[in-house]
This record gives C-alpha cells, sequence and structure tokens, in this order.
C-alpha cells in the first residue's frame, strides 16, 4: 500500500499543473467567444484550486494499476468511482453542474459511457497486441 500511495503522490504532483492550465484555455476560449465577459476573484481562484486537485486525482489515481494483488475488474472499479467523484465535486463546487437529479443523472451516464468506451478501446488495443505477440512466440518457436 505503501507503494501506491507514493506512486499516487508522484503522479499527481507531476500531472497536477496541467487542470489550472486547461481551465485557463477554457476561460480564455469563453472570454474570446464572448460567452463569459468578467470573472470574479473568487471565481477564478475556486476553479484554479478545484482544477488543480481534479487533475492531480485524476493522475494519481492511475497508480492504482501497479496494485499487482487486486483484480483488474475491482481496479477498474475504483479507478473509475475515484475519478466520478472528483469530477462530480469538481462540477458541483464550480456551479458548473446544477444540484438537481436531472443534470446529475446526465451527467453520471455520460461518464459512464465515456468511461466504458474508454476502456473498450484500451481493451481492444491490449487484446490486439498480446495476439501479435503470441503469434511471433509461434513463429519463432
Amino acid at each position: 500500500m505503501k507503494k501506491f500511495w507514493k506512486q499516487f503522490l508522484l503522479r499527481g504532483l507531476l500531472c497536477a499543473g496541467g487542470g489550472p492550465l486547461v481551465l485557463a484555455v477554457i476561460y480564455g476560449i469563453l472570454g474570446v467567444t464572448g460567452t463569459v465577459e468578467a470573472l470574479s476573484p473568487g471565481e477564478v481562484c475556486t476553479g484554479i484550486v478545484t482544477i488543480l486537485l481534479l487533475a492531480f486525482i485524476a493522475a494519481g489515481m492511475t497508480a492504482i494499476y501497479q496494485m499487482e494483488q487486486l483484480p483488474l475488474p475491482i481496479m477498474i472499479l475504483l479507478h473509475g468511482g475515484g475519478l466520478y467523484v472528483a469530477y462530480i465535486l469538481t462540477y458541483l463546487i464550480n456551479g458548473w453542474l446544477q444540484q438537481a437529479l436531472v443534470p446529475i443523472a446526465i451527467f453520471t451516464g455520460i461518464f459512464v459511457a465515456g468511461y466504458a468506451v474508454i476502456w473498450l478501446i484500451i481493451y481492444c488495443v491490449e487484446k490486439g497486441k498480446a495476439e501479435a505477440l503470441n503469434r511471433k512466440l509461434k513463429g519463432s518457436a
């Protein structure tokens, strides 16, 4: 478990700065398009801190796949659950998602579908790599 937390902190710290950079690009686009003309200092501070923490958690959670004692489905559920909690809290704290059942249900559905699609792509790519490796091994034997 100590290895997990060390990797979590290392990965999180390495990537945390990317969150505020993404937020700056989004705020810039909103300003250029005229969608948002002004942000209060409180909104900016909250956005920066929450996105920094979100990036930290999102990157740090990938360390779960280094824990060989857990089955892959459990790791996927822990990773996805951790990401979901981090994203939903970030969106609610910043007021980017209404605190009502329907918007949260829609967000949850989109999150689960997106997460499943990403994992399906990863599965297909890794399966293709394994099959190619197996063909090479059979050819050299």
